[in-house]
């Protein structure tokens, strides 16, 4: 009977699973995963993609593809290309006879194994390769759309006469190419050499012709066409002098001069050299002149590149380094003053027996000054304005200036933000966290002390607070006819995604204000902005279950039809976004601008390409006490030596809209950027009346050109070179280890006959090393003036 049954038996305890089963599971976990990757990475490009159509920059996120895409596909090709037809052409004029060895019967099993998966290997290795230089090409989109788009500056550098252009938009481009060029002819030499040694053409342990005709021409030509490409890389290196670091000063040195420029020039001839000798191997077949000419181009790169110039910065130089340096120390003071703009600040000279100030006009001036710091006051504002342990403004508050009747008023603000860790345990489930407490509300705003245009001590208010209370009343209230939408969807400390949109059943989910002290019942509401993603489909609702690793997304019933959801709240991280060329000011300000919360955010171009120019890392120059050092930096440098204020850019705190006005119009580096992404930034002219009056200086620009004019007010080559006049920006006595950060406060210029009439960014300055005062320095707050 068990006969008939053996062919059902199941496997007993301990039997090993059939060798179907085990495939078929491998099988389908293969799949499982490969589906999953594909899936994630399906995400988040389309998710992307939808991200950048909601915010209306599609096209900016087309070009950055598509820029991509096509420099990987060129760069990719061409390296495949390359590569693939050396190993054929390497197969192809293999030697038909193979004299026998131990080397070649040793060598026979590889080309046994080889030869059925011939034509896929040689395939594989081609499309890994061009995977390779494809990637790395697709990085260079930056330096590309910079050279596709370039514009002139309009200056030449005094050595080489070419436009400022040259090093900041096309030189990086150029290196690019030439490097992709010399590591396309190594590739495709080393693959060719493994080809023909593989089958007979190269014979290591032979005692005579080693190397076959064909190899030894096709060698010849590969490694001529390397030298080719390292003189052109000694031809481009020569412009990088301009823009390197060195130990005294950036740029252009005595040694550089006289001895790493002549340098590169003698290395530039020798590669050509070497490049014809083995070019005329092609013919004379012989590897003793091209091996003399490798020999003499690596002992001229130790000699010249490295000894040479070690020598003249030791005899010649350093003995009197203030005298051959000078003109180099000029030409540096000029670039980095014009590469800053420092070259329009003015000095005025005070002294102290002449200036000192009496009673009266020290009791003016100081009540100019705000008493409220915007650091130390912010435990004041939540808790005198915070209404609810769910609201919270921002660690560090900001400072405005607002007309308040007829005089203009130093305001300290901050935006009452939503805090989801202010709720309760019991609170925190995933409906509330992200379909109901959804926003903050409304804008809190004190005075500061100063006198107006009578000089009249003012306030004279019964209350600190300009601007406070649920829903906010206040001056900001007062000058906006209606008041202005108070809902903050967009902040810096907003949630990471919420989900608005009516419930089934047409109701409003989404609380909006809490029940007030007078009995008014909390209300709720329905965002219904701009921004936002519709996921009412199954599949836009995987795609964000996925995104952000929250199967709720797909399973709850609040997500509907009616469904949005945004996410990217940050200010900073949406203008990043959608201007991936700029480098953000790290001290976004909220105002109230016709009749809305805007955030204003400050853009840079900057570069580490402008020749001459002093290179100074970005984060040590801005870096002070009150500074968000936890701002990722979205620019490949952190070292830069030009900056211009580009752009002024607002983002809704209601329904999130970025608007990028172009500021420094006469900026080539924006002009480049506007080329590459066009239609992108409004012109100056569209910056309304109302945002005009809330614009002012940036807080980054001016500790940049403070950090920088503390060595560069210097303009005599002699007394900078002694360093007897340097200045350095002051230590925070309360944060050692970080810079004094600038204050914002109305104070009085020279030539003004009212005390406080200025809104100006204050900093000061000590002597190098020392802690006595030195000099005060201030810039008109007001980005107008």
């Amino acid at each position: 009977m068990s006969g008939l049954f053996d062919g059902d038996e199941k496997p007993t305890a301990g039997t090993a699973p059939r060798p179907g089963r085990s495939r078929a599971l491998l099988i389908s976990a293969a799949v499982l995963v490969v589906g999953f990757l594909l899936l994630t990475g399906l995400s988040g490009f389309w998710t992307e993609r939808m991200w950048f159509d909601s915010v209306g920059y599609s096209s900016v996120f087309s070009r950055m593809l598509w820029t991509r895409v096509a420099l990987f596909v060129v760069f990719a090709l061409l390296m495949a290309v390359v590569v693939g037809f050396n190993m054929v052409l390497a197969f192809r004029f293999r030697p038909i006879f193979r004299p026998a060895s131990a080397e070649q019967t040793s060598l026979d099993r590889y080309r046994e194994a080889i030869t059925p998966i011939r034509t896929w290997l040689v395939l594989g290795i081609s499309l890994l390769m061009g995977a390779f230089a494809g990637t790395s090409a697709a990085g260079e989109w930056r330096n590309f759309m910079l050279w596709r788009h370039s514009v002139p500056f309009g200056k030449s550098d005094p050595y080489f006469d070419r436009d400022i252009s040259f090093y900041v938009f096309s030189l990086p481009w150029w290196h690019f190419v030439v490097d992709f060029a010399m590591a396309m002819a190594v590739v495709a030499l080393l693959a060719a050499a493994v080809v023909h040694y593989l089958y007979g053409g190269i014979r290591l342990q032979a005692t005579h012709d080693r190397i076959s005709g064909a190899a030894a021409v096709q060698l010849s030509v590969l490694l001529g066409a390397f030298m080719l490409f390292k003189a052109a890389d000694y031809w481009l290196d020569r412009f990088d002098v301009l823009t390197g670091s060195g130990n005294l000063i950036d740029g252009m040195s005595y040694t550089d001069d006289n001895a790493v420029l002549p340098a590169k020039n003698i290395l530039l001839g020798i590669a050509v050299v070497c490049a014809l000798l083995f070019f005329l191997n092609i013919w004379r077949r012989s590897w003793m002149l091209p091996s003399v000419g490798v020999a003499l181009f690596v002992l001229s790169a130790i000699l010249l590149g490295l000894i040479w110039p070690g020598i003249v910065q030791q005899f010649q130089v350093s003995p009197s380094e203030a005298d051959k340096e000078a003109p180099y120390i000029e030409k540096t003071i000029q670039a980095t003053r014009d590469a800053f703009s420092l070259g329009d600040i003015s000095i005025e000279t005070y002294d102290q027996a002449t200036t000192n100030p009496s009673a009266d006009e020290l009791s003016a001036a100081t009540s100019a000054v705000p008493l409220i710091d915007p650091k130390l006051v912010r435990d004041n504002f939540e808790q005198n304005q915070q209404q609810q342990g769910y609201y919270t403004v921002a660690p560090v508050l900001d400072v405005d200036r607002y007309k308040v009747g007829d005089t203009d008023r130093a305001l300290v603000l901050g935006v009452r933000e939503l805090d989801q860790t202010g709720l309760a345990e019991s609170n925190k489930n995933w409906s509330n966290l992200h379909t109901v407490y959804t926003h903050g509300y409304g804008v809190i705003a004190a005075y500061g002390n100063q006198r107006n245009e009578a000089d009249e001590v003012v306030p004279a208010e019964t209350t600190p607070w300009a601007e406070s209370g649920l829903p906010p009343t206040g001056a900001l209230t007062d000058q906006q006819d209606g008041g202005y939408q108070g809902a903050i969807y967009f902040g810096e400390q907003s949630p990471k995604y919420s989900i608005v949109g009516k419930v089934d059943g047409g109701s409003d989910v989404e609380f909006d204000l809490p029940e007030s002290t007078d009995g008014d019942k909390g209300t709720t509401t329905t965002y219904d902005g701009k921004a936002g993603v519709p996921i009412g489909g199954l599949w836009n609702q995987l795609l964000y279950a996925v995104k952000f690793s929250d199967p709720n997304i797909v399973l709850s019933s609040r997500v509907n039809a009616n469904s949005k959801i945004i996410y990217d709240r940050d200010p900073t991280e949406r203008v990043k976004k959608v201007a991936p060329w700029l480098q953000i000011d790290r001290d976004p300000y909220p105002a109230v601008v016709d009749g809305k919360v805007v955030w204003i955010l400050d853009g840079f171009t900057t570069t580490d390409r402008y020749p001459l120019s002093d290179k100074q890392s970005f984060d040590d120059m801005t870096n002070d006490s009150l500074a968000d050092t936890s701002q990722f930096q979205a620019l490949p440098t952190d070292e830069i030596n030009y900056m211009r204020n580009a752009v002024k850019a607002t983002v809704d705190a209601y329904d999130g809209t970025v608007t990028l006005y172009a500021w420094d119009e006469t900026d080539p580096m924006l002009q480049a950027w506007m080329g590459a992404f066009p239609d992108t930034v409004e012109p100056r002219s569209a910056i309304s009346p109302d945002l005009m009056a809330h614009l002012r200086y940036p807080e980054d620009l001016f500790k940049v050109q403070r950090y920088q004019y503390a060595r560069y007010h210097v303009t005599d080559a002699s007394d900078w070179y002694e360093g007897n006049d340097r200045w350095q920006v002051p230590q925070d006595p309360y944060k050692v280890g970080d810079l004094q950060p600038p204050y914002r406060m109305f104070i009085d210029n020279p030539g003004q006959d009212t005390v406080g009439s200025t809104f100006s960014m204050t900093s000061v300055y000590t002597p190098y090393k020392r802690e006595n005062l030195v000099g005060f320095m201030d810039v008109n707050s007001d980005a107008t003036q």
